[in-house]
């Protein structure tokens, strides 16, 4: 059975969501002109890991389906957005 989309607020709300949902539940009904593509980050930083730290970065991400860099990257943004709202 397909379900319905439902309509998000946001990037946050809809990242979340497909945290906790599989896309193969909503069959065709994502329409490729409904895509949105994010503008090309323009700097890059780099932060050393040791191997265990990297190895349990993999799993997580592996887990969300998402790759390593951008789950580092949607944490460290998530930790600023928090450290912003409590200064």
């Amino acid at each position: 059975m397909i379900k319905k989309l439902p309509k998000f607020k946001n990037y946050d709300e809809e990242a979340k969501f497909w945290d906790t949902h599989s896309v193969t539940d909503y069959g065709k009904v994502i329409d490729p002109k409904d895509v949105r593509v994010k503008k090309p980050i323009k700097m890059t930083f780099t932060v050393r890991l040791d191997r265990q730290t990297v190895t349990k970065l993999d799993e997580v991400a592996d887990e969300k389906g998402i790759g390593p860099a951008t789950l580092a990257r949607m944490w460290l943004l998530e930790k600023l957005k928090e450290e912003y709202q409590t200064a």
